[in-house]
């Protein structure tokens, strides 16, 4: 069976078909980080002192290098 469409239609059709197997789908951008934001939670940041634990861990290892009480 021939087909009775021109030559040029038929070898566009083919390459349509061929980039619509091929094509890829792609996820859109996603938005660009916060550069301020990561650089933020690098760094050590809250409060700048000993924390309870440390205090009363502190206060007893005082407490047993006075002697015994």
């Amino acid at each position: 069976m021939v087909d009775p469409r021109p030559e040029a239609l038929r070898h566009s059709m083919k390459l349509s078909r061929k980039r619509a197997r091929t094509k890829i789908l792609r996820n859109p951008a996603s938005k660009p980080r916060n550069p301020l934001l990561a650089m933020a939670l690098q760094r050590k940041a809250g409060v700048h002192r000993k924390s309870r634990k440390a205090e009363r861990r502190a206060a007893r290892a005082a407490l047993k290098q006075e002697g015994p009480g």
